[in-house]
């Protein structure tokens, strides 16, 4: 396989599996386009494993062959997505080691850790997330101090993580996950396996707030970045605030079903980040 055809499979990954994503990534120009998608499909391709259904120990064994394809990263032409990542990895400034983290925080889910704490969930949604925003600063590039930006883009990876552990705590609750801290859940009295609707709302709410707290924080990354990249990133910030605005609006959704935007509204929120207007 030659290497224009494993970064056309990489993009292929990215617009079939990035439902959200995906309206972000194709603002960008192609050299960056074609870049953060190989960082797509390989945080997917770990993500995969710790969702998938091999026993446990396999799935631990899986992610750490992962770990070490990242240490090595062989560029075999048999694999699209290593193909690829080896040449992110020389063309771009990318923090591959951030996989890693992306990869703990995989095996935290398999070893089914919970969190007592939001400094606990904090450690994780940095691991999970906050990776994806650093690797995805090292497409983006900045104009400024890159040690700040690099803490604004894991903040932001903080805000969209708080986000999916909202609009999931339906299906996560139901295959044994539950994310939000024990604390929160003691003080709002909330038992996620019969919750009541008024505790549930308060409890939403105090999340929410620190979801736009982070989000607060992460957005100041924006002026730091090109505006292809800006934009970018406004598009994929601005899609996962709307639906945070969503679960405000209406918390109990999340306990009936999947929250979600359609494809209209996401494409809408593209549009804007684009003309920079991303509020």
């Amino acid at each position: 396989m030659d290497l224009s055809e494993a970064y056309r499979q990489c993009e292929q990954i990215t617009w079939t599996q990035a439902r959200n994503f995906a309206y972000g990534i194709r603002l960008l120009p192609p050299p960056k386009r074609r870049g953060l998608a190989v960082i797509y499909a390989f945080a997917r391709r770990i993500d995969d494993i710790g969702d998938g259904t091999l026993p446990a120990e396999e799935k631990i064994a899986a992610l750490e062959q992962a770990r070490q394809q990242i240490l090595d990263l062989p560029e075999d032409p048999r694999d699209p997505v290593l193909l690829a990542l080896a040449d992110v990895a020389r063309t771009f400034p990318v923090p591959m080691p951030a996989f890693g983290e992306l990869i703990d925080g995989c095996v935290a889910d398999v070893r089914g850790t919970s969190y007592q704490t939001f400094e606990d969930l904090l450690h994780y949604c940095r691991c999970v997330a906050g990776s994806i925003g650093r690797l995805s600063l090292g497409i983006f590039g900045t104009r400024h101090e890159a040690e700040h930006a690099s803490r604004l883009a894991d903040s932001l990876g903080v805000a969209l993580q708080l986000t999916n552990i909202l609009r999931d705590i339906r299906e996560d609750h139901q295959n044994g996950r539950v994310y939000l801290p024990a604390e929160d859940l003691t003080k709002f009295d909330v038992d996620l396996a019969a919750p009541d609707s008024a505790q549930f709302r308060k409890l939403a709410d105090f999340e929410v707030e620190r979801a736009r707290d982070w989000y607060a924080t992460g957005m100041q990354l924006l002026p730091m970045l090109g505006w292809r990249s800006a934009a970018c990133t406004g598009a994929m910030a601005g899609i996962y605030r709307r639906l945070l605005d969503r679960i405000a609006a209406e918390p109990q959704a999340v306990l009936d079903g999947r929250v979600s935007l359609s494809a209209g509204e996401k494409a809408a929120v593209a549009v804007r980040a684009l003309a920079r207007r991303v509020r």
